[in-house]
């Protein structure tokens, strides 16, 4: 029964940098979009770029966007989760425990 602590910590991690990941990386994306819109020549592409990333958490979110994105997470998280279970079911397999 030792195993099963050192799972549950290894699911919990799993999870939860699985859940941080996509919003690190739509948040980074949309903040460096935002961010390019303040250059005189690129402001039209930063600003059609962050409000095309706006309206894509839109359509996830059923109209707020910061749902949107939290929805992304918890489905990465949901993912990351179960390929954390079917690998260590996999190891106590090959192991033969």
């Amino acid at each position: 029964m030792n195993i099963m602590p050192n799972f549950f910590r290894s699911l919990l991690l799993t999870s939860f940098l699985s859940f941080v990941a996509p919003i690190l990386l739509v948040g980074g994306t949309l903040a460096g979009l935002s961010l390019i819109g303040y250059i005189p020549v690129l402001g039209i592409i930063g600003q059609s770029g962050a409000e095309s990333i706006w309206k894509f958490l839109v359509v996830f979110g059923n109209g707020c966007p910061i749902e949107g994105l939290l929805t992304i997470g918890l489905t990465c998280a949901f993912v990351g989760a179960m390929f954390d279970t079917y690998a260590f079911y996999r190891y106590q397999t090959l192991r033969g425990n």
